[in-house]
């Protein structure tokens, strides 16, 4: 496998400056009263949320940056060699909201719901959290409309992400992909992953840094 730094490239301007992450924030269209702009990136949401309204959300998730339809699967190469297969079937019910489950191949699953504006929340792990239990809050997974330098909290307690490129180029065993969205994601114990996500496809890589330096996850085949 050819070196980290010469399987891709990705084009980097400068980010606007990271919104607040726990305060509700203000939509600042440039419509007129009568006529406003639509809510982008993270305007108007309130991230995380600790009570998530069942009545905002859809039956399914059809963002195109995380598409999660019931039945479909990824399969991905890690750094070891070892295939890492994920499937996405039906989740349970979280604070009154049903879910949509995201499984990896250790078994673990990721529960996400997306709201009528098209973002994608997170709202638990099994075994570990859900949203509403304890001090467990909803975060967001994936925006409707992300926007270079928006930056939001993934669950609470949980990672913060910051959206660093919207223009990423990455060579994949399933080909290569331009026009990427770029997600750098800080975990509650400091470790940075940048996530590479085409659009109708999903995640097609993921670099951690840890000690390992090679470190990542690559997708080869979608169904």
């Amino acid at each position: 496998m050819t070196s980290q730094a010469s399987r891709h490239v990705v084009r980097r301007v400068v980010a606007a400056p990271v919104v607040a992450l726990t305060v509700l924030l203000v939509a600042t269209g440039c419509g007129t009263a009568s006529d406003p702009s639509p809510p982008a990136g993270v305007d108007g949401l309130t991230v995380p949320t600790p009570s998530p309204d069942p009545g905002d959300f859809v039956d399914e998730i059809d963002n195109p940056w995380l598409p999660l339809t019931p039945g479909s699967a990824w399969s991905y190469r890690t750094a070891e060699g070892v295939d890492d297969e994920w499937s996405v079937g039906p989740g349970p019910e979280i604070s009154g909201v049903e879910t949509t489950a995201l499984v990896t191949s250790s078994g673990v699953a990721d529960y996400y719901a997306q709201d009528e504006s098209g973002n994608v929340w997170w709202l638990g792990r099994e075994g570990e959290w859900q949203a509403g239990e304890g001090v467990a809050e909803a975060g967001i997974a994936m925006l409707a409309t992300p926007r270079l330098g928006d930056g939001y909290v993934g669950s609470e307690p949980g990672p913060r992400a910051e959206i660093v490129a919207v223009d990423g180029v990455r060579e994949t065993e399933a080909g290569a992909f331009e026009d990427l969205l770029v997600i750098e994601t800080t975990d509650p114990d400091g470790r940075l992953l940048t996530s590479y996500y085409a659009r109708d496809v999903g995640l097609v890589y993921r670099e951690t840094e840890t000690a390992v330096p090679d470190e990542f996850l690559e997708l080869f085949n979608r169904s």
